[in-house]
């Protein structure tokens, strides 16, 4: 049972996965879990906080031991050995305050860690949107060549319906069209045949009777001035036109293609992914709505960046060092135990038996004896440099804190002015979109009716594709600015 319950999460596990692998935050999880720099930074953190118990400990006690080689005679007996345990301890508060600046050390590390963390979101929003826009292009130049496919098609109809598809009336003169257009032209269309005869038979020239007909035909369409054929002079510049256009369309298509697998090497690096990995980019993507507030994130920004954050860490940090420094110019206490070790005394050492019996009572008994020590900080100058070096380091941090501020608060209405400014360009290019869009039907419209040309149409055609990619240029960096803010504002969201 417990493999199989163990089986069905893996395989739920896999399921979420590959349904959120179109989603930013699926990615966005997966950059924090493996990108190199992030996972660094944390280390970082994990080391600074293994410092907080080294600073708050005291130093190790000092054993000395001395053995005589011979032994010492005293008069309570001879001494063989001594062996003296000492342990200091600071002023009272030096290893809090320590402690205290060590803590604030670790507490820089962290935001050090979430200031990389937002980077690398930020990095990966920007790198996102990057390939939003060429696959808004991409998906753009699709439309386009299906639109223009449309058009080519209804100008095939037009040209095959003029009657004479094998030459063109231009100023009272006959030309003939190449084998090669007339091939390029009845390639889309099998309603040309006929017209690809009559222009075979015109370049021929291996009869009189043959040019003469040709000759008696240009005779007839200049005469006649009709439609047909001046349709069929629009149709073929327009046919050729159309093809240029398409041609380049796919040009452009392969070039973003070949664009695309550069970002998302990029991309993936962010991720500490194989470069070759596919990333899902979705078709379309929406604006982001977002309503800044200048005072309402500035306050946020204060409270939760983590620049600032560092910054505040910092100058707390030295508070405790200078009151750190300040306690180390006071004494500092040792207290220990000195052992000696007293054999007997030797009979033959020359003393009488009177003074033996009245020393009996104190003969080869081993002595301990407590032990004080203080030092003296008599060289003050050193304490008073750590001290102003300290003050010195925090009105630093201020400063910092300050310049640091005044300049996300001045980025913050330079943010504000850019999403403004794509907000009204997003609308207005969705406005001159729709207008095209009418335009370009009533032109088709009209060219069906033979009352526009196709010059009209593509110059059209062309705003209106300009307007869509703009529009999308401008949703990226609409939701650039927003992913900005985020970055700026940040997000507690990881325990310390």
């Amino acid at each position: 049972m417990k493999r199989l319950m163990i089986i069905l999460f893996a395989g739920f596990a896999t399921l979420l996965a590959v349904s959120a692998q179109d989603s930013l935050n699926y990615y966005l999880e997966m950059a924090a879990r493996n990108n190199p720099s992030v996972m660094a930074a944390f280390h970082d953190y994990e080391v600074a906080l293994q410092r907080i118990p080294q600073a708050g400990a005291y130093e190790d006690p000092r054993l000395d031991a001395g053995f005589f080689l011979k032994p010492m005679d005293i008069i309570d007996g001879r001494q063989i050995a001594q062996i003296q345990l000492m342990q200091m301890f600071p002023w009272f508060g030096v290893k809090k305050a320590a402690r205290t600046e060590t803590q604030h050390m670790a507490h820089m590390s962290f935001e050090q860690f979430r200031e990389t963390r937002d980077n690398l979101f930020l990095d990966i929003y920007r790198q996102w949107y990057v390939l939003n826009r060429l696959q808004q292009r991409l998906k753009n130049n699709r439309e386009n060549i299906e639109l223009l496919r449309q058009l080519e098609t209804l100008a095939l109809r037009r040209f095959s319906s003029g009657g004479a598809a094998g030459e063109v009336a231009v100023s009272g003169e006959s030309y003939s069209m190449s084998g090669d257009a007339a091939n390029a032209i009845s390639d889309k269309t099998g309603n040309l045949s006929t017209g690809g005869s009559m222009s075979g038979m015109m370049n021929t020239g291996k009869s009189g009777e043959t040019q003469s007909t040709a000759n008696t035909m240009s005779t007839m369409n200049v005469s006649s001035g009709s439609m047909a054929m001046t349709s069929s002079q629009g149709g073929l510049s327009g046919i050729l036109r159309i093809r240029l256009e398409l041609a380049e369309l796919e040009n452009s298509s392969e070039s973003i293609r070949s664009e695309m697998n550069a970002e998302k090497a990029r991309f993936n690096a962010l991720l500490n992914c194989p470069a070759k990995n596919e990333v899902a980019v979705p078709d379309t993507f929406a604006l982001t709505p977002y309503l800044l507030d200048i005072d309402i994130a500035m306050q946020m920004i204060a409270a939760q960046n983590p620049s600032l954050g560092m910054i505040r860490e910092e100058s707390a940090a030295y508070e405790a060092k200078e009151e750190m420094s300040r306690k180390m110019g006071y004494p500092m206490f040792g207290i220990g135990l000195q052992y000696m070790l007293i054999g007997n005394r030797n009979t033959a050492t020359g003393i009488s038996d009177m003074d033996m019996a009245a020393n009996s009572a104190m003969d080869g008994k081993d002595m301990f004896m407590p032990m004080l020590s203080v030092t003296i900080p008599v060289y003050r100058n050193k304490y008073r440099a750590a001290r102003k070096e300290a003050q010195f380091q925090q009105q630093a941090a201020r400063a910092r804190y300050d310049e640091a501020f005044n300049r996300m608060e001045a980025e913050l209405y330079r943010v504000r002015h850019e999403l403004d400014d794509a907000e009204r360009k997003i609308l207005l290019y969705r406005r001159q979109a729709a207008l095209a869009r009418t335009a370009y039907d009533l032109l088709v419209q009209e060219f069906a009716s033979g009352k526009s040309d196709l010059s009209s149409i593509i110059q059209v055609q062309r705003q209106l594709s300009d307007y869509r990619l703009k529009e999308s240029e401008a949703i990226a960096d609409y939701n650039t600015m927003v992913a900005t803010v985020q970055k700026m504002i940040s997000s507690k969201d990881v325990e310390q």
